[in-house]
């Protein structure tokens, strides 16, 4: 009898919308870089491009993630982006079955209240 092993593959695209959802989730941090005419057409259409400013490579090892998000003015960076880190991995992992190997958050803005 012959046996065939099945596979899930879950799209770059879907682990960084659930990476993005779970970004927003930490109040201190607003994930994204520069607007483009797409992120202004989705807006407009009242949907959220929840994967922008994310990358996401899956290999053989599990998925890398890297985020380029602003941090809220006033807040500890190094704390803030570390609780970042946390939640994605937790959220990736536990949604998607994939092993997260690494979160990377670069810093490239503040925002101010």
């Amino acid at each position: 009898m012959d046996s065939v092993k099945d596979q899930i593959r879950v799209a770059d695209q879907v682990v960084a919308v659930i990476a993005g959802i779970a970004a927003q989730e930490i109040e201190e941090v607003a994930v994204g870089g520069s607007t483009t005419f797409y992120d202004e057409w989705t807006k407009r259409l009242g949907a959220k491009n929840n994967a922008k400013g994310i990358m996401v490579e899956i290999g053989d090892m599990g998925a890398s993630i890297t985020l380029w998000v602003s941090v809220r003015y006033g807040t500890i960076i190094s704390k803030t982006c570390q609780h970042l880190q946390e939640k994605v991995k937790e959220t990736v992992e536990f949604l998607t079955g994939l092993t997260v190997y690494e979160v990377n958050v670069r810093v490239e803005g503040l925002t101010i209240e």
